[in-house]
């Protein structure tokens, strides 16, 4: 049984990172497997290095251990490039100049993955690729690849999590899996081949992720990956029922830590029982 801990170093750790590191922690405990780190930093313009180096201290503080080396998906980027190779060979993947004021202009609406994208490139083929293009994977394309039912393993559900073509078309649409501009694999490929290479048979993360799940699986499932069974934790919200979040500056487990906090302290604050 393996699981991870998978957080971007765009910004410090806050109370929510403290409570899914140690529910993925506590997972791995229970199940008598392993909890590894892995760092996703490939949002190559928002990331720093002391921020990389806040997370190693931040666990540490919480007496969270792992197994070294730690994958940094910036050292991975071949893997990730190769892999859209063999999409782009397969006719699944397309290129796209749209801006998100273009996306929104073009009237689309909001869905699981932000707003679901309207098409407008997606008669284009990768031969007309140009520098700067994100690249978009066709999800009716990509469904008519799969033979049988899609679904998934949850936690605490008393049967498959069954997914639908409607579901993926109409709440997702096609997702960028390269960015444009910048060139970084996005976050649904990422950590998608990054579960398969490491072996990854459980999945522990936020709440907030569990509508993009069907769309992890409809990727594992073209690339003949293994799925790993789904856990989607509660989030942790502020005094007003938003969940916390780096882009709105959620106090730092820094901060908390200089202040004289104990690890027990936290625990309380996020109403944690060991």
């Amino acid at each position: 049984m393996l699981t991870r801990f998978a957080p971007s170093p765009t910004g410090p750790l806050h109370l929510g990172h403290a409570y899914s590191a140690l529910t993925v922690w506590q997972v791995a405990r229970d199940l008598g497997g392993t909890a590894l780190l892995r760092i996703e930093d490939t949002d190559s313009t928002r990331v720093r290095p002391a921020h990389e180096a806040g997370i190693y201290e931040d666990l540490a503080w919480l007496s969270l251990t792992w197994p070294t080396p730690v994958r940094r998906q910036s050292d991975h980027y071949a893997e990730y490039d190769a892999v859209l190779e063999h999409l782009g060979d397969a006719g699944l993947i397309y290129p796209c100049s749209c801006t998100r004021r273009q996306i929104a202009d073009a009237g689309a609406k909001p869905g699981a993955d932000g707003l679901v994208y309207p098409g407008t490139c997606r008669h284009r083929s990768m031969a007309d690729a140009q520098p700067g293009d994100g690249l978009r994977l066709d999800i009716a394309k990509a469904l008519a690849r799969i033979d049988g039912p899609l679904g998934y393993d949850e936690t605490g559900a008393t049967t498959s999590q069954n997914i639908t073509d409607d579901l993926l078309l109409g709440t997702i649409g096609d997702p960028i899996l390269r960015r444009k501009d910048t060139g970084d694999p996005a976050y649904h490929l990422a950590c998608v081949v990054d579960d398969a290479l490491q072996g990854i048979t459980h999945v522990v993360r936020g709440m907030d992720l569990r509508d993009l799940t069907p769309l992890h699986v409809l990727i594992q499932a073209l690339l003949d990956y293994p799925t790993p069974v789904y856990h989607h934790h509660p989030l942790i919200t502020d005094a007003d029922g938003k969940r916390l979040a780096k882009i709105d500056h959620a106090k730092a487990l820094a901060k908390y830590r200089a202040e004289g906090l104990s690890v027990q302290d936290i625990k309380h604050m996020i109403g944690w029982r060991d």
